[in-house]
């Protein structure tokens, strides 16, 4: 098959990549779309020393699955942490923390951006028909964005800051804004923040925060500078809310953490359900996001594309590319 490929740094296309064999429990996926998030930019700069298909933010269609075959034929997306589901932290109800886990495109599992992929049976979400294809690619990362609320109650009298205008910081500002929170998304570029702006959620150029005043801070820029800014904007015994992976050490001040009894919270990989059912009932809209489309065959161009200053979503169309033409 098609797939592309990441080693040391660099992305480059192979036509002889060895088509998956999907085990047992695992369906076999002919991918239709992928999307390229931060976190595959990050990997093309070092993080996790990760070798392999990359890619983590797909639509496709179930061609085979021998234990199940009920899905085949079916459009699904699919939950990227695969778990073992013997051991003690899965048997706890954790599976996304399996100390044994593979992630799709991430740590030891080949990913989307390939004509075929496997996954667990019990990963796969059927796509709702009212959802595009366009859309299903954005369950992934708005299922992140879900997490936050998943995690702690937000509650309508809390004042919260999302700081970062990328991808998933449009995400996360769409899913606050339906807790009914005073909501502030804080960013460098304002022609992102018109995308929420039209959606009647407040927006504000970076230095324009009220600092020490926020319950809650959402950190999603993606740079180890967020941190320092959300930092600012937290007040005592307010929550931190960590979304950014990037590669490289983070330097702070723990003391004043401790001092003023902040509360760090890391967050993840988030709820598919829920994501689809936004989707479905057109409470979050995720087409403003899309900025460019390239065929499978292109994808070092896309990649280079995606990492452009300011960027949105980049999709990477697989099924039927050869006759796909690239837009900007």
């Amino acid at each position: 098959m098609r797939a592309l490929y990441l080693e040391g740094g660099q992305i480059h296309l192979r036509t002889d990549y060895p088509t998956p064999e999907p085990p047992p429990g695992e369906a076999l996926v002919r991918v239709l779309k992928a999307g390229i998030c931060n976190t595959d930019l990050e990997l093309l700069r070092g993080y996790l020393d990760f070798r392999g298909v990359p890619g983590h933010e797909f639509v496709g269609r179930v061609v085979r699955c021998d234990d199940d075959p009920a899905w085949v034929g079916r459009r699904v997306v699919g939950e990227i942490n695969a778990a073992c589901g013997t051991c003690e932290t899965c048997r706890a109800g954790r599976p996304t923390h399996c100390p044994n886990r593979t992630t799709l495109g991430i740590a030891g599992r080949d990913g989307a951006f390939a004509d075929y992929l496997t996954l667990p049976i019990v990963n796969l979400h059927a796509v709702p028909d009212e959802v595009s294809d366009d859309e299903a690619v954005f369950v992934e990362p708005l299922a992140a964005a879900l997490e936050i609320t998943d995690q702690a109650h937000i509650r309508p009298t809390d004042r919260v800051i999302v700081i970062g205008d990328g991808k998933l910081g449009l995400l996360c500002a769409q899913v606050l804004a339906l807790t009914g929170c005073d909501l502030l998304v804080i960013g460098r570029h304002q022609e992102k923040l018109d995308l929420l702006a039209r959606r009647g959620i407040p927006v504000a150029l970076e230095g324009e925060g009220p600092f020490g005043q926020a319950d809650v801070v959402v950190e999603v820029t993606g740079h180890p500078g967020g941190f320092q800014t959300a930092r600012k904007l937290v007040r005592p015994r307010g929550r931190l809310v960590l979304k950014s992976t990037y590669h490289g050490l983070l330097e702070t001040n723990m003391t004043m953490v401790v001092v003023d009894e902040v509360t760090l919270q890391g967050s993840r990989c988030g709820p598919f359900a829920p994501a689809l059912r936004l989707l479905r009932q057109r409470l979050v809209d995720v087409a403003p996001l899309i900025q460019a489309r390239y065929p499978l065959t292109e994808g070092r161009a896309a990649f280079e594309w995606a990492a452009t200053k300011g960027t949105l979503k980049v999709l990477i169309e697989v099924e039927g590319t050869e006759t796909e033409e690239e837009t900007r």
